[in-house]
C-alpha cells in the first residue's frame, strides 16, 4: 500500500526537512510526498481503492500501535493508497473532514505544520516497523 503524505506549504531547507528526509529513507513501504501551495494546487489522482487520513485538531489521538493496526487492516483489506493530509494554517474545511476516513491528532497542543510533517513521517516509520516486527518501537 502506498503511503502518501500531502502537505500544504513548502518545507525548504530546514531542520524539519532533515527529519522528514531521515524517515523517508527508513520507510520500506512505497511512499510519496506531495507539497501543495498554501491555497489551491492540484492533488494527484489517487490509486484506488484508497483511504484519506486528515491531521486535525479534532481527530482521534491514536497510539502508535493503533495506527499500525489501522494501516495493517487497510493494507490487508486491499487498499492501494493511504493519504495523510496536513492542511494549511486554518486547517481543513468541514467538507474535507466529512469526506475523510479518519481524523487523527497529535494531542491537544498546537504544532507547527513543518513539525507535524516530521511527526507524521516518524509515526509512519514507527507503524511500519511495528508491523515488520522491527525493534525500533519499544512498547511499555
Amino acid at each position: 500500500m502506498l503511503l502518501h503524505v500531502i502537505a500544504r506549504g513548502k518545507i525548504a531547507r530546514s531542520p524539519e526537512a532533515e527529519l522528514v528526509a531521515r524517515y523517508e529513507k527508513r520507510i520500506t513501504w512505497p511512499l510519496k510526498l506531495t507539497e501543495l501551495p498554501e491555497t489551491g494546487g492540484r492533488i494527484p489522482e489517487p490509486l484506488t481503492p484508497m483511504r484519506t487520513v486528515l491531521l486535525d485538531e479534532k481527530g482521534k489521538n491514536l497510539s502508535s500501535e493503533e495506527l499500525a493496526r489501522q494501516l495493517e487492516q487497510w493494507r490487508d483489506g486491499g487498499m492501494r493508497e493511504c493519504r495523510f493530509v496536513i492542511g494549511a494554517a486554518d486547517g481543513h474545511a468541514p467538507e474535507e473532514r466529512e469526506a475523510a476516513d479518519l481524523l487523527i491528532s497529535f494531542g491537544k497542543a498546537t504544532w507547527p505544520h513543518l513539525l507535524v510533517r516530521a511527526m507524521v513521517m516518524e509515526q509512519l516509520f514507527r507503524a511500519t516497523a511495528i508491523l515488520a516486527g522491527h525493534p525500533y518501537h519499544r512498547a511499555g
